[in-house]
């Protein structure tokens, strides 16, 4: 028997259909020779999978690997509400948007699924948004095709030096900071919007499905992916920032574009990069 193994954050429901696609069945056929009784109807990213204590125990069973691992790799793989029932069940669960996954890395997910499917769906934290060694990543639950990302190398490097920054006991903090001041940056079109339009070329010129999917423009599609870099080298710098008691804003300021390569961060009283280096370092 096939060992198919989970991909690090995948859907459950994810996991579910690559495994009933390699065994060709479908995922209630799946379900029901597993014993577990599924309710409802879904279809990914816009919906979840959620399984009973038993199910998952079931689960476990058929894949032959310990639910201990599964648990790990399969982050929505907790026992829903009725976990307390005996029965082996599973329902369909509708996620919000921020709670959606993004497609996986076709390469990845091939090698994963013994070359039956490309397709799966997980839940990327911040530092596995780019797959470095197949130069692809998605940023957005409504793309259904990864972007390929050969064309803007810096993406590849932003992966790596975040891998870094992760080791800095304030990494978190200063990741959710940064964040949040190059997405205003983004969204109002100040200091690096020149650099961002630059990479969001690059990317639709090698990724067409960027300009054609309907729901949203490439320019909020790609958000996440285009600032990456400089998010990733904010939050760095934001994290190593010397906290000496003479320090102004304006030196803060100075350095951080030093390590974003600009000649100056020209910001007013309400940029936000300015507001938390004013009001939050001491």
């Amino acid at each position: 028997m096939l060992r198919v193994r989970p991909l690090l954050g995948e859907a459950t429901a994810s996991y579910g259909q690559r495994l009933a696609e390699t065994f060709r069945l479908t995922l209630p056929q799946l379900l029901d020779g597993a014993g577990v009784t599924l309710t409802g109807h879904g279809t990914l990213p816009t919906a979840e999978l959620h399984l009973s204590h038993a199910a998952c125990h079931h689960l476990a069973a058929l894949t032959r690997i310990p639910l201990p691992h599964l648990a790990r790799a399969l982050p929505r793989l907790a026992p829903n509400d009725d976990a307390h029932r005996t029965a082996a069940a599973a329902r369909w669960k509708r996620l919000e948007a921020e709670q959606q996954p993004v497609r996986a890395c076709t390469l990845c997910t091939r090698h994963r699924s013994h070359g039956t499917t490309g397709t799966a769906w997980a839940h990327r934290p911040p530092h596995r948004l780019v797959c470095p060694r197949h130069h692809q990543a998605a940023s957005d639950p409504r793309l259904t095709t990864t972007v390929r990302t050969w064309a803007a190398p810096g993406l590849a490097m932003a992966h790596h030096a975040h891998q870094r920054l992760l080791r800095h006991p304030r990494a978190a903090t200063a990741w959710t900071t940064a964040r949040a001041i190059t997405t205003r940056w983004y969204d109002h079109q100040q200091h690096l919007t020149h650099r961002w339009h630059t990479r969001l070329n690059q990317l639709c010129a090698t990724n067409p499905h960027l300009t054609t999917t309907g729901s949203a423009s490439p320019t909020l599609l790609a958000r996440d992916l285009i600032t990456y870099p400089e998010t990733v080298a904010l939050a760095r710098a934001l994290a190593t920032l010397p906290n000496r008691p003479h320090r102004t804003a304006d030196d803060a300021l100075s350095l951080i574009a030093q390590r974003l390569g600009l000649p100056r961060l020209a910001s007013n009283a309400n940029d936000p990069l300015r507001v938390f280096l004013t009001h939050t370092r001491h």
